[in-house]
């Protein structure tokens, strides 16, 4: 089953542990690029939270600002913004070929950026959350929607072994 592609980044991220655990979880995630626009960070000091050296793995683009920003064509923004016309996770369907992008540590997505958006998603919580976190649980959100994985059995617990291998099988073929 193909899952197309996506990038993920921040604009206005001003903290380079943040940023490090975003590229981190991008590349665990098997993001196709990551960027930054109108950040305020320090890059040497990524590699404290970035442990699994993203700038070596996934490309990154830095653009100073919204009107500097390009996407590849045919490519979805999707904002991650906690504001009252996001559409809730859970509920929303994602694009095969997607940019999620995520506001600053102590703000939001500036308007600009919203209005580039082609949707935007919250998390379901009461109040914000930490920007990679955030990037987590949207990408983690993304695996299940595309992912292809099989449904989740009724009772609790896990699939059976032999649903499970052939769910194995069919996605080793795809």
């Amino acid at each position: 089953m193909s899952r197309g592609y996506f990038g993920v980044g921040c604009e206005g991220i001003s903290k380079a542990q943040n940023l490090g655990a975003v590229m981190r979880t991008a590349h665990a995630f098997g993001a196709s690029f990551a960027f930054t626009i109108n950040a305020d960070h320090k890059l040497r000091t990524i590699n404290k939270t970035d442990t699994s050296r993203s700038f070596d793995h996934l490309p990154f683009y830095e653009f100073d600002s919204h009107e500097d920003f390009r996407l590849p064509s045919g490519c979805a923004l999707i904002g991650v913004e906690l504001c009252e016309d996001s559409v809730e996770l859970p509920s929303f369907r994602h694009p095969k070929a997607a940019c999620y992008v995520l506001g600053p540590e102590d703000g939001s997505l500036s308007p600009d950026m919203q209005a580039k958006c082609t949707h935007i998603v919250k998390i379901p919580t009461k109040f914000c959350i930490n920007v990679s976190l955030a990037a987590a649980l949207a990408l983690y959100d993304r695996t299940l929607c595309l992912g292809g994985y099989p449904e989740r059995p009724i009772r609790p617990g896990g699939p059976d072994m032999a649903a499970m291998k052939e769910w194995r099988a069919l996605r080793a073929r795809s």
